[in-house]
């Protein structure tokens, strides 16, 4: 039997209807489901919560905080220091559900906090490890943000922040090191820093220190109001200046002095500026 235009039309509407009958029903189960991730989750239940998170992110893909819900109770049941595959596996899962969710919203704080420290306690050793040419999976993931246009100027200020201190941690490691207290004569004590025997240490430092500066200079010039950002340049100049001593140039040294002393003011002043005014008392 063959329709009339009327009849296809109808069928056409009692089809849409249909569809989006069923959209409905799948939003509603998909909110059950997930209000039973928040019971479960309180309860402390999490492989039951990921089951119903799992089901919420079937029903309704386009849910926003199903996805969100899913991560947390992936990485609610991992467990620090423990090297098991299971547990493993659990650590991998969440970070590529935490990934997902950066992959839709390049600016989800949550995600990309997760993933950074899930990294650094999967791999610890990198934590510690300096080697310039050999950057961690941490590192990558930081980088990543820093150098991605689609995320908030702060939010790649403060990735390259991040980045400039493992650097200034990996200078600081061979200053700290080959530093000693020098009494002088009146009794007062100064700080020497001595160059290091093995040359490659000082080396490395110098490139640890510059990168870390440049880095900390692009975290400024891509957010001008970074108190995060110029506090990076300070210590890192200070850095300059005790390899620069190591090196017994003097005049450099005291170069680099002068620069950390301002970039410790322009800190400070924006930290100033953050603080909230202290409420004048009542009268």
């Amino acid at each position: 039997m063959k329709l009339s235009r009327t009849g296809l039309g109808l069928v056409a509407i009692i089809a849409l209807i249909s569809t989006s009958g069923c959209s409905y029903i799948n939003r509603i189960r998909a909110k059950n489901e997930l209000n039973q991730v928040a019971q479960n989750y309180k309860d402390k239940k999490f492989a039951e919560a990921e089951q119903h998170a799992r089901k919420a992110v079937e029903l309704d893909p386009d849910n926003e905080n199903a996805p969100l819900f899913l991560a947390r109770t992936i990485h609610a049941q991992y467990r620090k220091g423990d090297q098991s595959a299971e547990n493993l596996t659990k650590a991998n899962q969440a970070i590529e559900a935490y990934k997902s969710i950066a992959a839709k919203d390049p600016n989800n704080d949550e995600a990309f906090s997760a993933v950074t420290i899930l990294l650094g306690q999967l791999n610890p050793d990198e934590q510690n490890k300096c080697e310039f040419d050999n950057t961690g999976e941490q590192a990558k993931w930081v980088e990543a943000r820093a150098n991605n246009e689609a995320v908030s100027q702060e939010k790649r200020s403060d990735a390259f922040a991040i980045l400039s201190d493992k650097d200034w941690q990996c200078s600081i490691n061979v200053t700290d090191n080959n530093k000693q207290s020098v009494q002088k004569p009146d009794g007062s004590v100064f700080i020497q820093y001595t160059k290091p025997k093995d040359t490659k240490q000082y080396d490395d430092a110098v490139k640890f220190m510059t990168r870390g500066l440049e880095r900390a200079e692009k975290a400024i010039s891509i957010n001008a109001n970074s108190e995060k950002a110029w506090g990076q340049k300070y210590k890192l100049l200070q850095e300059a200046k005790k390899l620069a001593l190591m090196a017994d140039d003097k005049d450099k040294a005291q170069q680099y002095a002068k620069q950390a002393e301002d970039a410790a003011n322009k800190s400070g002043e924006l930290r100033r500026k953050a603080s909230p005014s202290p409420t004048p008392p009542a009268t």
